[in-house]
């Protein structure tokens, strides 16, 4: 589990940013803004923005329009030194973009930030209208009911043109979510949401749900991990 040192080389409070390039973003400030260790919650749409943040949220929505629009922006290498350092959690598309690699492309390929050692495959369900939404066992996420052992409160994940995780390439990757049950021709257990040192990945949205509990794990996982990097330096 996530757990944060008191040091003073962990910041008390965070910034987050999320990326506003397309895609349902607002969706993750209304949560961010509700966490206490949250400071500022912000789109980014620019590297001044970016530069203002401990951490970055790469929300879902088109991931080959995301990567377009932010090359033509010219952000698309400042997110790629963002995510090789900093703090990074990618939603749906977003988990496409911090993919090493991607399989079922668009004709003319697919430009990545990178970061993950994963393979990911694009929408492994099919097209929006055979979206779903499944209870899920997340690790360090999910809790058990109030006096019952057995019963726990899973998290109600909203899959939406959703990729999935086809293959682990490092021992490094921590699988931290799998189905519960098989989904169409997708098996139980397929691989739905990872770790990476700072980096995190999920191919739900749990922007869309009014359970905060993801993107507390994520600001644990933030602070931790930009205490260990400054104690570093």
């Amino acid at each position: 589990m996530v757990q944060l040192t008191k040091t003073k080389e962990v910041p008390e409070k965070l910034k987050v940013g999320v990326l506003a390039l397309q895609g349902a973003f607002i969706e993750h400030i209304h949560i961010l803004q509700r966490l206490p260790q949250v400071s500022l919650a912000i789109p980014v749409r620019n590297t001044d923005q970016l530069s203002l943040v401990d951490a970055l949220i790469i929300p879902g929505g088109e991931s080959t329009t995301i990567a377009l629009v932010a090359e033509r922006s010219g952000l698309l290498e400042p997110l790629r030194e963002f995510v090789r350092s900093k703090p990074t959690w990618g939603t749906c598309a977003g988990m496409i973009l911090l993919a090493n690699e991607v399989t079922q492309v668009k004709e003319g390929g697919q430009k990545l930030l990178g970061g993950l050692d994963i393979t990911v495959t694009r929408n492994k369900f099919g097209s929006q209208i055979d979206s779903f939404e499944a209870p899920l066992h997340i690790q360090h996420v999910t809790t058990k009911a109030e006096n019952d052992d057995d019963i726990y409160s899973l998290f109600p994940a909203v899959f939406i043109r959703a990729p999935v995780i086809s293959q682990i390439n490092s021992p490094d990757v921590k699988v931290i979510a799998r189905l519960e049950h098989s989904i169409g021709d997708t098996d139980a257990s397929t691989i739905v949401a990872v770790r990476q040192d700072h980096l995190l990945a999920t191919a739900f949205h749990p922007e869309l749900t009014k359970d905060d509990r993801m993107h507390q794990y994520f600001v644990n996982l933030a602070l931790e991990s930009l205490g260990k990097r400054r104690k570093v330096a």
